[in-house]
């Protein structure tokens, strides 16, 4: 009767300590330039993303700010992340990294852009939080190879694939994912219109293919 007492209270505290336990959604944050600072507008991929998930569950954050390149995310990683503590961060960038070469000579060289997304990697690992890889989508839509930037944002993308197998890390393969739809669905090779509104910024759909893609890798 003694033992089946202390049974008793044992299990009334363990029930007590169980109820007043706090359980911590997954959080998860979506780092990156003007992309994803727009992700979280009424139809933005991370607005999406957002709704697709339980919220008791899930804790997800936009930091995309827009014009950064890889190493801006660098320098505000620690203030804009790694301060959140995430258990899990997606880094798309890239575009303005190839982009702003040609448009105000302002990008990073490819080797540049590697060493810091690298460095993204690692500090954000340090702290024990998961990554996700996104190679960066499109500068102009025609799908015959002719947008001036296509050469060099399938190089960038391509190094991003090798970070991915490198750090064995999941991607996001936005470079191959738009260019298979372009391929399927703009037959008159338009340079905007089918997945962006101005050859780099998302339109709706833009937005919920990246969604669709992004969402079994986040949860």
């Amino acid at each position: 009767m003694k033992n089946l007492f202390k049974t008793s209270i044992l299990l009334g505290f363990c029930l007590i300590a169980l109820t007043s336990m706090t359980f911590k959604p997954k959080r998860i944050i979506f780092f990156g330039d003007s992309i994803t600072q727009q992700g979280l507008s009424k139809n933005g991929y991370v607005t999406l993303i957002k709704k697709a998930l339980d919220s008791t569950k899930y804790n997800v954050l936009g930091a995309g700010i827009g014009g950064n390149k890889v190493y801006d995310l660098y320098l505000r990683l620690e203030d804009d992340v790694l301060s959140k503590k995430p258990d899990l961060v997606v880094i798309y960038v890239g575009i303005n990294d190839v982009w702003h070469k040609q448009s105000s000579h302002t990008g990073t060289d490819y080797d540049k852009y590697l060493k810091f997304y690298q460095a993204l990697i690692n500090k954000i690992q340090g702290v024990g939080s998961k990554v996700v890889l996104v190679t960066p989508s499109v500068v102009g839509e025609k799908k015959d190879g002719t947008n001036e930037l296509d050469a060099d944002l399938n190089k960038y993308a391509a190094g991003i694939r090798e970070l991915a197998a490198k750090n064995n890390l999941p991607v996001c393969d936005l470079r191959k994912i738009f260019a298979d739809y372009e391929a399927s669905n703009n037959p008159e090779d338009n340079e905007k219109g089918i997945l962006t509104v101005d050859r780099v910024h998302l339109n709706d759909i833009g937005n919920k293919l990246v969604a669709d893609q992004l969402l079994p890798l986040v949860k």
